[in-house]
């Protein structure tokens, strides 16, 4: 027991010495200057005594315009200036309590923590985002070794850097902005909220001669919209935009040059920091050429039911005529489909050209390929260039393939020697088409008129001019069809 006791009396007065020689060192950190302050730890919160001068500490602390802090080697905190309480919207109180790292949060006391530890012999800083009074800020913290005399700790500031780089994002989205504008195939105007244009694009030229800037919208362009009936104008389209509402696709027209421009409109909030709308952002787009082509096409829609409809109409009348001349159904069905069959091959020759007409030797071609070599001496063509419209294109192609089917029946391409000699001749405003065979066997005029020849007969008479005529010489049919040189082009 004597053992135990005399060797705790000794770890005692190694205790005693140790603190005796801590108390030693820090009344010549005092004497020598190396602090100004000192820490003694209480119950309740710790309190910091100044050195050398009336709160000469809390003075230097609370003189920063920054946030400060002090912490110990154990990361506990010694003092924080008002700077840093106000940035953080805690109090000095609350501070105490929950110490520094609570109140920067898990992800900032994280950076902070490693912060401090990089930063043993040299100071350290690093940007971090923190929890403040007013939201999220831009805080550059700084973190430095701190000799207290007694120990060691760390001086850390927090430096408020959230205008800076609010600003240099500002800078960067303005940058982009223009960047943006100037590669756009848009016109691009900007207006502030008294309507004045402060940047344009170079795209708003082709609205505008010379600089736009500086000028009001309503000014600047004078765009008129057709369902308004003069309500409405650029201006009312930029206080839409200045209230906070976006408005696409609004169509506009622009005279310009004696021409009349279609346009597309569309405005948008410009929107500043702290969700202000300073502005209003416009683009324009010509939309001419697309309106012209949606007019064209709509009319060839139009144009297309419309010869669908009359396709339909005369593909019915020529099955009911066709069927009431047929000896049976096989009958029918070889001279219905070969007459439709007519019809789609001058259809096919139209839409090649989009409807707007085919020649006069297309058309005969077109018919007689099947049963004639092209460009042999059994067909003669004397036509000159005769382009014939639409209209009368389908009929004429009716007759000849009527034509070109008696002919291989019954008239000059059922023999050999046979030919056919086709010409034309302009007379006036008329253009005469004539079809004549020869070298055939001898003609008879039919006892009674077919769907064929009613086809010859009346195929053409909507024309307004002379009926076409067939004769039925014995050396062989001649046929002259006439179409009104309005519907034609000769050269």
């Amino acid at each position: 027991m004597a053992s135990l006791g005399a060797a705790q009396g000794g770890e005692r007065e190694a205790e005693l010495r140790r603190r005796l020689a801590e108390a030693e060192d820090t009344i010549r950190a005092i004497r020598e200057g190396e602090v100004d302050a000192l820490v003694v730890r209480g119950p309740q919160q710790d309190e910091v005594f100044a050195l050398g001068g009336q709160d000469s500490y809390r003075a230097f602390m609370e003189a920063m315009d920054i946030g400060a802090t002090a912490l110990d080697a154990d990361g506990k905190l010694i003092y924080a200036n008002a700077a840093l309480c106000s940035l953080l919207g805690r109090s000095a109180k609350d501070l105490q309590r929950d110490g520094i790292f609570a109140a920067l949060g898990d992800d900032a006391a994280r950076i902070v923590r490693a912060l401090i530890r990089d930063a043993e012999n040299n100071r350290r800083s690093r940007q971090v985002a923190l929890p403040c009074a007013g939201g999220y800020c831009h805080v550059e913290v700084a973190a430095a070794p701190l000799s207290l005399g007694f120990g060691r700790g760390h001086a850390i500031t927090f430096t408020d850097v959230t205008e800076r780089i609010e600003t240099e994002a500002a800078h960067e989205s303005d940058r982009i902005g223009r960047s943006i504008m100037a590669s756009s195939n848009e016109a691009v105007v900007v207006v502030n909220r008294d309507g004045v244009i402060t940047h344009a694009n170079a795209g708003v030229r082709q609205f505008h001669e010379g600089s736009s800037i500086g000028k009001s919208f309503d000014r600047a362009f004078h765009f008129g919209f057709g369902l308004s009936s003069g309500l409405m104008g650029g201006g009312d389209l930029i206080g839409v935009a200045l209230a906070g509402t976006a408005v696409r696709g609004i169509e506009a027209t622009l005279k310009q040059d004696d021409r009349t421009r279609d346009l597309l409109l569309s405005a948008g909030p410009l929107r500043q920091s702290g969700d202000v709308i300073g502005g209003a952002i416009v683009t324009i787009a010509d939309v001419t050429e697309r309106r012209a082509a949606e007019r064209r096409q709509a009319l060839l829609m139009g144009e297309l039911t419309h010869r669908v409809r009359n396709t339909l109409t005369l593909v019915m009348s020529i099955a009911n005529r066709t069927i009431a001349g047929a000896r049976d159904m096989a009958d029918f069905r070889t001279a219905f489909g070969r007459r439709v069959e007519a019809l789609a091959a001058t259809h096919s020759l139209l839409a090649e050209g989009t409807w707007s007409g085919l020649s006069l030797e297309e058309l005969i071609n077109a018919e007689l390929a099947p049963y004639v070599t092209l460009g042999s001496d059994r067909v003669h063509l004397a036509l000159g260039k005769v382009r014939i419209a639409p209209n009368t294109a389908v009929a004429l192609g009716l007759i000849l393939h009527e034509l070109v089917t008696n002919a291989v029946k019954y008239g000059a391409l059922s023999t050999e020697d046979g030919r056919i000699a086709i010409g034309t001749v302009i007379d006036g405003t008329t253009v005469e088409i004539s079809w004549q065979e020869i070298g055939g066997p001898p003609v008879v005029a039919p006892e009674k008129m077919g769907f064929g020849q009613t086809v010859i007969a009346r195929g053409l008479a909507g024309s307004g001019l002379r009926p076409t005529e067939v004769e039925f010489h014995p050396e062989g049919l001649v046929c002259r069809m006439y179409v009104p040189l309005e519907l034609s082009e000769a050269a």
